[in-house]
């Protein structure tokens, strides 16, 4: 072996063991998986899932914990969709899956005008198919391939366009209370996730099948990102590490602070300081 290749492997050797490290620790910190779970692992074909499945695999077999895996893919019936691509890939793997199709792109065309976004709908059918299903078959987690990018995309999403402060949580139960939600590349780079799955050679399908959408709002903010990154490096981790450690004494909002004590010492500093401010005004 050259010493280029050699130098390759170690690069490659360093970036799986990261991984293995990021997923170990989400599921730790946020008790993602647990003794006996039954866990469903959402492969849309991209290079998130996949990678989250292969590390999933690995994990599997050091766990202190027995836990078995279940893949399901949704065949969404877009129009020049390889369906045979993933059940090859996954008879070779050995692992037990379903396919299921439901043919939420015709829905989607019908509902949604030309030029308009159609993740939106896209996304929630997909949602309320997988949460029926993982129900129907007693999956206790729902496993997603949301990476550390995708966390802090959504917080900006919510800021700029939904006027909330709030992200994508790395482990969430649904609304109806039916199904537990789990993201173990919640800690993971996403540079790292696509070198690991070029390093791997997945069957990578894109997701472009729908057509051209290149006017969606996360496009904008991951652009705006990326940029911040080039002319600051280590501005995303930040940001990702401030989500981690978070002061509502130090925010607006009255539903998670309480604002409403009262305490004579704080008066006293509060009326000191306002007297200060108006005698300064009346003076100048």
């Amino acid at each position: 072996m050259t010493a280029v290749a050699k130098k390759a492997q170690y690069n490659l050797n360093k970036l799986h063991k990261r991984l293995r490290r990021h997923v170990g620790k989400a599921i730790a910190d946020f008790n993602m998986i647990e003794e006996g779970d039954r866990v469903m692992v959402c492969l849309s074909g991209g290079a998130d899932s996949y990678t989250m499945l292969d590390i999933l695999m690995q994990l599997q077999q050091t766990a202190p914990v027995s836990f078995s895996l279940h893949v399901v893919n949704l065949d969404q019936k877009q129009p020049g969709f390889p369906e045979h691509v993933l059940p090859e890939y996954l008879d070779k793997l050995g692992v037990d899956y379903h396919i299921l199709e439901e043919d939420t792109y015709s829905v989607v065309k019908r509902v949604i005008p030309e030029n308009k976004t159609t993740c939106g709908l896209c996304s929630r059918l997909r949602r309320g198919i997988l949460y029926r299903f993982a129900k129907e078959q007693a999956y206790t987690k729902i496993a997603l391939g949301h990476h550390r990018e995708d966390i802090i995309e959504t917080l900006f999403l919510n800021m700029f366009y939904g006027g909330k402060l709030k992200s994508m949580p790395p482990k969430l139960k649904s609304d109806d209370g039916q199904n537990i939600v789990i993201r173990p590349l919640a800690y993971c780079p996403e540079t790292d996730i696509k070198h690991y799955a070029e390093s791997q050679a997945f069957p990578i399908i894109p997701c472009n099948l729908c057509g051209s959408q290149e006017n969606l709002q996360r496009q904008a903010i991951k652009t705006m990102l990326q940029e911040w990154n080039r002319k600051f490096p280590g501005r995303v981790e930040t940001i990702f590490t401030s989500l981690q450690n978070t002061v509502s004494s130090h925010l607006l909002d009255t539903s998670q602070f309480d604002f409403s004590f009262s305490d004579a010492t704080e008066k006293t500093s509060l009326l000191d300081s306002t007297d200060w401010l108006l005698n300064k005004q009346n003076s100048d």
